[in-house]
């Protein structure tokens, strides 16, 4: 779904059917050791930009939102972890490492790439 700040994200919901006000973001709502979310987070949110890159299964994430020093702004944070695996990923950008070295065609293109740098 398009968020406000008009990026496609699958963890954005919205509903005005029928009188109905309802604006959220999923990720923050299962987090309960975040603030509460506002329309202008998404403006600054990677998770869009995270769910392009990588359309990992077996990914999930945590979106944190927390106040910055004295109260005035707010910094997000992303966590993600491997459910397959069982394993923090360090760059969410890129997935799981393991769930990466099981995809065969994945050699084949980095390969492929590499013989190209070398031409």
């Amino acid at each position: 779904m398009r968020t406000p700040a008009g990026r496609e994200c699958a963890h954005y919901y919205e509903d005005f059917h029928r009188g109905r006000n309802v604006m959220e973001c999923r990720l923050i709502k299962a987090n309960p050791e975040s603030m509460h979310w506002r329309p202008e987070d998404c403006a600054r949110c990677p998770v869009p930009d995270i769910l392009n890159a990588n359309s990992s299964k077996n990914m999930e994430l945590k979106l944190t939102v927390k106040s910055k020093f004295l109260g005035f702004g707010r910094n997000l944070t992303v966590e993600a972890h491997c459910v397959r695996h069982r394993i923090p990923i360090s760059d969410p950008y890129v997935g799981c490492p393991k769930c990466n070295a099981d995809r065969p065609g994945l050699d084949v293109f980095k390969k492929a790439l590499e013989q190209s740098d070398d031409d």
